[in-house]
């Protein structure tokens, strides 16, 4: 990837829905391959790879393939094989967290720092560039300033920066995160979270006082830098990075749409200025539906850190998706109940069978819900929800949904999935959010959008009976086709150039369209359009075929030698060291005390499982940084500690002021420590232990 390119760089749970993030207008895709990914369950098999990667390639996209979790001794042959795997199908980089990899024998193929390496310094980013990898993602923690100071301290020649601009956002800084594993066995840094993060917690003060009650206190908004794509761009970010390997197909679809648009926004703008900017792939995208970030599953928005802290970052009330407003209810009716069940006389035994076979039933309720916007529809199977008199988010499934009988423009009856009397806090004038918009849904199943290459096509005789046609695309690639042809004059001399230019023009449902058709011919021939197809489709298959045969992958950057050291001597186990390549790799670039990872299970006691830049006591307006200045509150609010309680669990908050961060600390189970040890005992190679130490050796 150039400097001056800019990468839409979407996810893909599978290769079908990788494909279309390609028709959407990706530049590159991530994907998890068979095994060693950070999404446990979003493996891909290799053919479904391939077949995603000679789609990518046709428009020059790239396919990243995810191998991104740390590794035990007895899996680093298994990942080896896999990258060698990935490389012949294809594949244009491996997305790595463990550095072990970096010693082993891999194939020739690009390296990309996952967001899982940790990357919040200047040193650190250039260490990794210096060592290898072309592709690097700073934390979402950091601000503009923070990123456009790694910019500064890299080759932006050499490494490009990726940033995510969208999607669910870990409250911990990335691979900084044990608390899964520690409760349940299930590590994040292997690929299986359990999610601690986005439960209720009860939040307790140092003197035992209860100060919030069920609050998601560690749940975050979702991320979205819609309005920061220009300052990014300015403070070095080339690669913009979607979240979301488990989202459906309709989240791809959208949120990549929106973001094409966007970029494409900001290519036209710098198209003639001082150093313009280039799209990374080939291809115009259009779409047949405008792209709304809101009609996915969101927490609500927030853009984090880029911009400096701010208090409203948090999705503390619910975790789940509580859609957009978009009416409020004005009245919580119910059908009348069917007819009495006392046995009819004969004479009206018919009549009261007709009765009872259209009455309403009990469950027939309804609700009126006024639409804030009069134009706007309900659909069977729309998801509504509210908020009940807790702030609890409660769902309201609609089975169906028609205008009110009123007529009133904007006013809706809708019969809930569930009775009325399981709808909590149901009542007139509760606004009424959507979080499924069944009509969106639908469209999104259909086809939507086409990604086209432009293309030059030019018909001439190169001597009397023979034609050729060449094809030149926007890449500058070409094809051509020729055939020999009866001279036959048209009937219509008039019209004859114009009818082969139309006839020439039919692209179809390939890649390609015509930005130009030009007709050169020694006299106006009819031209059969069984040739003319004939010779565009030959022309067309040559074109492809010199695309595909000019493909490069992008080349392996070499590491600097002698290796450079690393900005650090001593490694704890937050360096995520599981394997003794990767042991052997931080000593061989100077690192003196490397301890092993928290999955190692030699951690005990208690320690931080969670070091993130999100800050309760922050967001609660606790902080003492709040306080100062403030006359009567100025220097009587401390950092002390604050606890967490989620049933049996108790998490304790400490608070690291001068760099402004959180630590959640705790202590592994003793439960989930003897069944992890049963596992980390397979991982010893050939029967010898690996060697971690906690502090400097004697003999070093």
């Amino acid at each position: 990837m150039l400097a001056h390119e800019l990468e839409l760089l979407a996810p893909a749970r599978t290769a079908d829905i990788g494909i279309e993030a390609i028709n959407h207008g990706a530049d590159a895709v991530y994907i998890g391959g068979p095994a060693f990914g950070a999404r446990a369950t979003a493996g891909n098999d290799l053919a479904d790879i391939e077949r995603l990667i000679k789609h990518a390639h046709r428009y020059n996209a790239r396919i990243f393939i995810t191998l991104n979790t740390i590794l035990r001794d007895d899996e680093l042959e298994g990942a080896r094989r896999m990258a060698w795997q990935i490389y012949e199908a294809g594949a244009d980089a491996l997305i790595v967290q463990d550095m072990g990899l970096l010693e082993l024998d891999l194939p020739p193929i690009q390296l990309h720092a996952s967001t899982q390496t940790d990357i919040r310094t200047p040193e650190k980013a250039r260490f990794l560039q210096d060592v290898g990898f072309s592709q690097i993602v700073p934390a979402r923690e950091l601000t503009l300033k923070q990123i456009a100071a790694i910019r500064d301290a890299i080759d932006t020649s050499r490494t490009t920066i990726e940033f995510f601009v969208h999607g669910a956002l870990c409250v911990a800084y990335s691979g900084q995160c044990f608390i899964s594993h520690a409760h349940t066995g299930r590590s994040a840094n292997r690929g299986d979270c359990s999610q601690a993060c986005r439960l209720p917690y009860q939040v307790q003060d140092h003197q035992g006082r209860f100060i919030a009650y069920d609050k998601h206190v560690l749940s975050m908004k979702d991320n979205n830098q819609s309005d920061n794509m220009r300052a990014l761009v300015d403070a070095g970010v080339r690669s913009f990075k979607i979240e979301g390997r488990y989202k459906d197909m309709g989240y791809v679809k959208n949120i990549t749409a929106h973001y094409r648009k966007l970029l494409d926004e900001i290519l036209q703008e710098r198209e003639h200025s001082d150093a313009p900017l280039a799209r990374a792939s080939s291809g115009t995208t259009t779409f047949r539906f405008t792209p709304d970030p809101n009609q996915n599953f969101n927490r609500e928005f927030t853009d984090y850190f880029v911009g400096g802290r701010k208090q409203d970052i948090g999705a503390f009330d619910t975790p789940k998706n509580p859609g957009t407003a978009i009416g409020w209810v004005t009245t919580v009716g119910k059908a009348a109940k069917a007819a009495s069940a006392s046995p009819p006389n004969h004479k009206h035994r018919s009549a009261h069978k007709a009765v009872v076979a259209n009455a309403p039933s009990v469950n027939d309720s309804w609700v009126e819900i006024q639409l804030q916007d009069p134009q706007a529809m309900l659909s069977n199977g729309d998801g509504l929800c509210y908020y009940d008199l807790h702030k609890e988010l409660v769902g309201m499934a609609i089975n169906r949904a028609e205008p009110a009988p009123s007529g009133q423009p904007g006013l809706w009856r809708v019969w809930p999935k569930d009775p009325l009397s399981s709808l909590k806090d149901l009542r007139k004038d509760l606004e009424i959010n959507r979080n499924r918009d069944m009509n969106w849904v639908r469209m999104m199943e259909r086809q939507s959008s086409e990604r086209r290459i432009g293309l030059w096509a030019q018909l001439h005789e190169t001597r009397p009976g023979q034609l050729q046609l060449l094809l030149t695309d926007e890449d500058g690639f070409t094809g051509s086709a020729a055939a020999d042809h009866a001279q036959q004059m048209a009937n219509e001399p008039a019209q004859a150039i114009a009818t082969i230019s139309a006839q020439l023009n039919r692209f179809g449902t390939t890649l390609f369209h015509a930005l130009n058709v030009q007709v050169q011919c020694l006299q106006p021939w009819f031209l059969p359009a069984s040739l003319l197809n004939h010779l565009r489709r030959d022309a067309l298959a040559d074109l492809e075929a010199n695309r595909a045969a000019s493909y490069e992958r992008p080349a392996r950057a070499p590491r600097v030698e002698p290796p450079v050291p690393f900005p650090e001597e001593t490694l704890t186990y937050l360096a995520n060291v599981l394997n003794h390549k990767a042991h052997d790799f931080y000593v061989k670039h100077g690192v003196k005390v490397v301890d092993a990872a928290y999955e190692a299970d030699q951690e005990l006691g208690e320690v931080s499982l969670m070091i993130t830049k999100h800050c309760v006591r922050f967001s609660m307006s606790l902080c003492p940084k709040q306080a100062k200045g403030v006359i009567g509150v100025k220097g009587t609010i401390k950092a002390e500690p604050l606890h967490l309680i989620n049933g049996k669990e108790k998490l304790t908050l400490r608070f690291d002021c001068k760099p402004c961060e959180m630590h959640v600390v705790g202590k592994i189970k003793p439960g989930i420590l003897q069944q992890q040890r049963q596992a980390v005992s397979q991982s010893i190679a050939q029967g010898v232990p690996m060697q971690f130490y906690r502090k400097r050796p004697a003999h070093s």
